[in-house]
């Protein structure tokens, strides 16, 4: 008998139970658009300084790789040109090369026949004119480094202020969906601001680090072009 009514009671509850519907139990995706749309406004200047920030990038490293191509043996040509005297070809041959050092040595060589002095000056000069064509830009890439993080930390703010004010206007009927909303706001800005910035952090570092490269290339060349003038006079002739 006792059998017979647990066996009903557990029928009953499986009926019941398949009668009941599960919950569905949906789960929420989020794309990396709509998280970046949630992070409001700032978003969208974030967005803007890292479009720059890669244009300065690119437009940089290219820059550097076609000014680090030289070739092997160009000091060397050059060397037998003026030796052979044949200033006009040494000058086509720093033309045709089109680099910060093709462009060194081609105005030590226009200014061959004067003091040792002013050629030097004039090199230096020149020098001085293709680094700061390395460098044009790098100042905003430092400035989005230093600047996106702030930005994002701006989102930080406003989004807590956003969050505090809807606690304050909801009373006692606090929801949870109130403060989302700006805690959200919050935390992309932050992560977007972070991630700008560290990237152009890296990219202005290791640029720099290529142009010191590059700049210590032509100050060698510039050392060899000026111990070609100080050889013998009667070897250049």
């Amino acid at each position: 008998m006792l059998i017979n009514l647990l066996q009903t009671v557990t029928d009953t509850a499986s009926v019941i139970e398949e009668a009941i519907p599960e919950p569905v139990r949906q789960q929420v995706k989020m794309s990396y658009f709509e998280l970046a749309k949630s992070g409001g406004w700032l978003m969208i200047v974030l967005l803007l300084l890292s479009v720059i920030a890669i244009y300065i990038f690119a437009s940089k490293w290219w820059l550097i790789h076609k000014a680090g191509k030289v070739q092997k043996n160009f000091m060397d040509e050059i060397r037998d040109l003026i030796h052979e005297g044949k200033i006009k070809s040494a000058i086509s041959l720093c033309q045709q090369s089109d680099t910060p050092i093709a462009r060194l040595v081609e105005k030590g060589i226009e200014r061959i026949g004067r003091p040792l002095q002013d050629i030097q000056t004039a090199v230096e000069n020149m020098g001085n004119v293709e680094v700061a064509r390395l460098e044009k830009g790098l100042p905003m890439l430092a400035t989005i480094a230093g600047g996106a993080p702030m930005i994002g930390f701006l989102g930080t703010v406003t989004g807590m202020i956003k969050a505090f004010f809807n606690m304050s206007t909801a009373g006692n009927n606090i929801d949870i969906a109130l403060l989302s909303g700006g805690i959200y706001e919050a935390m992309v800005t932050t992560v977007g601001g972070l991630a700008v910035g560290i990237i152009a952090y890296f990219a202005y570092n290791w640029l720099n680090a290529q142009i010191s490269n590059l700049v210590f290339k032509m100050e060698t060349v510039t050392v060899d072009f000026m111990d070609l003038l100080h050889e013998p006079a009667d070897s250049t002739k």
